[in-house]
């Protein structure tokens, strides 16, 4: 006789990913955590330097910025779910498409550091400036890694590495990516809008 429970058993549920990629995600997490606090109260102990120094950076940019990794970001997860289906060249398009929206974040942020560096606005001008750089310079490092990792994964993917059964090293990756995502989503109102 069967119970109830044999009949509507439900999918198992599943971390993706690997859990080593966690446990390095939730590492680099703190990090980000904990310059994002000290930027927070140094803009309570400076606030009127924090407000002028605000001024020289442009917001327009830095929502260009936000969108060109979230669409890097969905690209990327849309790229899981056709690997899911059996899609690898889907798969291997979106996660190029993936890559190209990165490359805009990387014109972008370099065009802006070169501005600022152009106006005199380095690590050493004032505290604001200095987080400005640790915290986005940390961040952009990270994005220069994403772009390998969302290379070597499209490379994989075109290869026929991953299929539906075997895709736990591709949404590892792309777990990674997310990360970079959140992080700048977070990043970009902390230092360009809030006052």
């Amino acid at each position: 006789m069967s119970t109830s429970a044999d009949t509507f058993s439900s999918p198992t549920r599943r971390l993706p990913g690997d859990l080593a990629m966690w446990f390095f995600i939730l590492a680099e997490l703190t990090v980000f955590a904990i310059l994002i606090l000290a930027f927070a109260v140094a803009q309570m102990v400076y606030p009127e330097q924090f407000d002028e120094s605000r001024a020289a950076l442009d917001s327009p940019i830095g929502l260009a910025l936000t969108l060109s990794l979230l669409t890097s970001g969905l690209f990327a997860a849309l790229a899981v779910e056709q690997v899911r289906q059996a899609r690898s060249a889907r798969a291997t398009l979106l996660l190029l498409a993936a890559l190209g929206s990165s490359c805009v974040y990387v014109v972008l942020k370099l065009n802006e550091y070169g501005h600022l560096a152009g106006l005199g606005l380095g690590m050493e001008h004032n505290t604001f400036f200095t987080l400005y750089w640790i915290l986005t310079g940390f961040h952009f490092l990270h994005v220069l890694l994403g772009m390998v990792i969302l290379g070597w994964l499209a490379m994989r993917c075109r290869r026929g590495a991953y299929g539906p059964d075997n895709h736990s090293g591709l949404e590892s990756g792309v777990l990674y990516w997310h990360m970079v995502d959140m992080v700048w989503v977070l990043l970009f109102p902390l230092v360009y809008v809030l006052r």
